[in-house]
């Protein structure tokens, strides 16, 4: 066995990466020139801290990346870690500035007459607060005029809080602006299936690395997200329609609908008087996910070219610059164009190869093997896949046409993990025989097997020492040579987890803005998901619920193990009707609401029996941020 101790690395994992190292177009580093262009300002406060006094983003954590390359590291993203830790104030052209390093996403700033359009405002309160500080120290203060979010991620709206009051969107003095459809995505996204994406997430931005070159270095869109606040102001101003125009404190847009791309409600937009585009986060300097790797809906590749190639038929011959929500802009117009076409031919190639093999009957594992980028392409670094690849994005395109089913019915009904693997162990002749397969595997350097093989043994038997050992030296292998910043780590997670202990989800899916913004249908869909089938089977039971602020009524109805829900006319006669606003609906079916104090403070009346809602609640099953993912 090779592998001596943590952090050695193989000759086999090193001849990999500089394999791939000599394809790699190092001679051409405009970037780096790009990345630092229009510098104005860098804060001399290196830690953004919560009221608590945490440190939730801390902008020299990533100072190792000014050295070399280390052979613990594949170079493409080392070299793209250092493009990102590139912090501070930039001016993009006139009026149009970004704030870029706060977090994993970009905040940018249009000035207006009167104040300021903020685009974007990251993650949390506290970076996105430290941001726009760090503008107004150079810009001078400004009040904020408009507020525009991208997209329903929420890297793109979660800081609001930071930067803008929300009594003054209420009084109409600033409108906020998003494209069709996003509260409800921002909000299902982080709800529904919240607590398992954030579990996810933990291992994609590699939540519990130490920051260094043997662990997190990065994830390729940014370096990592922030661990402060998310809050969330509703729009008050909706894009319905590309070409729709709008001024906001003397500034013109025109803005392009997007929706399925990088997410279900997104939105391009023009400024003519600048000659500037934003282009959200439908392009990057790296090659984006068709669907994460924490998980998502799965997006349309071909749809997301296809809105590209609008983008620059409606702009191509005007614009002087491309900015977006992440990375640093393009500018010149001919290289902006190019920019464009390059990321776009990005998607539609690895759309149309997929579906040209697909239909030749290869499956999406296969097809992920079978698939290169034209070398044209592969010579353009923006297009390298540091946080999406060109691996899991077949599969996802696979996946949006056809589905989990591959077409063998020998795949059909195949064994759930855990007892496959006792059957592939035994096959295997025991546990021990399987970890020297997975050892014999490591010495001629086929990673990919040995941690096929260790992964059965460890769902056969999760406390076998020298198969944690193992697997987790072989993931800190594949991850160390990992040219993709979540592969990276997600490998390392996994071995962080085997040789330490679950982590579990550092970061909640469930902050009160996001919840607050719940419709009632949200709501009562959010608490159906939970219902535990089995235990539920037997119950039957009707509720109406009247809303008083929303004037609507809600029935639901349990019965089957199942909640059916929806809008009624008038609460069922003999049902037991809660009257409440839709905020204590929330507190309610949360817990944050206690039912009895709330009825003896008057903010729910009942008429009929209040035990009905805790026959309801008691079957409905506890979410686990905790989850096993490397082991059963």
């Amino acid at each position: 066995m090779a592998i001596q101790n943590d952090h050695t690395v193989l000759a086999t994992t090193r001849q990999s990466i500089d394999e791939r190292a000599l394809r790699l177009p190092f001679d051409d580093d405009d970037d780096f020139d790009d990345v630092v262009r229009g510098f104005v300002a860098r804060s001399d406060e290196r830690q953004v801290r919560a009221a608590d006094g945490r440190v939730v983003w801390d902008l020299d954590a990533y100072g190792f990346l000014d050295g070399p390359c280390p052979p613990t590291a594949h170079p493409s993203l080392w070299r793209q870690g250092k493009l990102l830790v590139e912090d501070g104030l930039f001016e993009v052209t006139d009026r149009i500035y970004q704030v870029r390093g706060y977090d994993l996403s970009v905040m940018s700033l249009i000035e207006g007459d009167s104040g300021v359009i903020v685009i974007d405002p990251l993650i949390s309160r506290e970076t996105a607060a430290a941001a726009f500080a760090l503008y107004q120290q150079v810009r001078g203060p400004r009040p904020v005029t408009g507020m525009i979010y991208t997209h329903s991620h929420i890297d793109h709206f979660g800081g609001v809080k930071g930067v803008l009051d929300e009594a003054d969107v209420v009084a109409g003095r600033v409108p906020v602006i998003a494209p069709q459809g996003f509260l409800e995505h921002a909000v299902a996204e982080n709800v529904f299936a919240g607590t398992a994406m954030a579990r996810r997430a933990a291992y994609m931005y590699g939540a519990a690395l130490d920051k260094g070159p043997s662990g997190q270095i990065g994830a390729g869109l940014g370096q990592t997200t922030s661990t402060g606040e998310p809050t969330l102001i509703a729009p008050t101003v909706e894009i319905t329609h590309t070409g729709q125009e709008l001024v906001v404190d003397g500034v013109r847009m025109v803005f392009q609908l997007t929706p399925g791309t990088e997410a279900p409600a997104e939105m391009n937009f023009y400024f003519p008087d600048q000659r500037a585009l934003c282009t959200a986060e439908n392009t990057s300097h790296t090659l984006h996910n068709i669907l994460t790797i924490r998980g998502a809906q799965v997006r349309d590749a071909q749809g997301w070219s296809a809105y590209l190639t609008e983008t620059i038929r409606m702009w191509g011959d005007e614009l002087d610059l491309v900015f977006a929500s992440h990375h640093w802009p393009t500018w010149g117009r001919e290289r902006a164009v190019e920019f464009l076409s390059v990321q776009r031919d990005m998607y539609a190639y690895l759309h149309d190869q997929t579906l040209r093999l697909l239909n030749q009957g290869h499956v999406g594992r296969e097809i992920a093997e079978l698939i290169e980028l034209p070398p044209a392409l592969e010579e353009i670094w923006h297009v390298h896949g540091y946080y999406g690849s060109v691996s899991h994005n077949v599969k996802a395109v696979y996946q949006r046409y056809m589905g989990w089913y591959e077409g063998n019915p020998a795949r059909l009904w195949t064994h759930p993990p855990e007892a496959a693997a006792i059957r592939y162990v035994r096959a295997m002749g025991g546990a021990d025989a399987a970890v020297d397969e997975a050892r014999r595997a490591v010495d001629a350097g086929d990673l990919r097997w040995a941690a096929e093989v260790l992964d059965h043994v460890l769902f056969a038997d999760e406390r076998h020492p020298d198969a944690r050992t193992l697997q987790a030296a072989v993931f800190e292998q594949l991850g160390f040579g990992s040219e993709n910043g979540t592969w990276r780590n997600a490998f390392l997670s996994g071995a962080h987890e085997l040789r330490h202990g679950v982590f579990g989800t550092p970061v909640s899916s469930g902050s009160p803005d996001l919840l607050g913004a719940l419709t009632v249908d949200q709501i009562f869909s959010s608490v159906a998901v939970r219902v535990d089938g089995p235990r539920a089977w037997h119950e039957r039971l009707r509720v109406s619920f009247v809303i008083t602020d929303e004037g609507t009524v809600y029935e639901c109805e349990l019965r089957n193990g199942v909640l059916a829900h929806g809008p009624a006319d008038h609460p069922t006669d003999g049902s037991t009707i809660f009257t409440l606003t839709r905020r204590a609906l929330i507190g309610l079916l949360t817990g944050q609401l206690d039912l009895a104090s709330a009825i003896t403070d008057e903010i729910i009346a009942v008429d009929g029996d209040p035990n009905e809602l805790g026959r309801l609640t008691e079957v409905l099953a506890p979410v686990d941020p905790d989850f096993a993912i490397v082991t059963p």
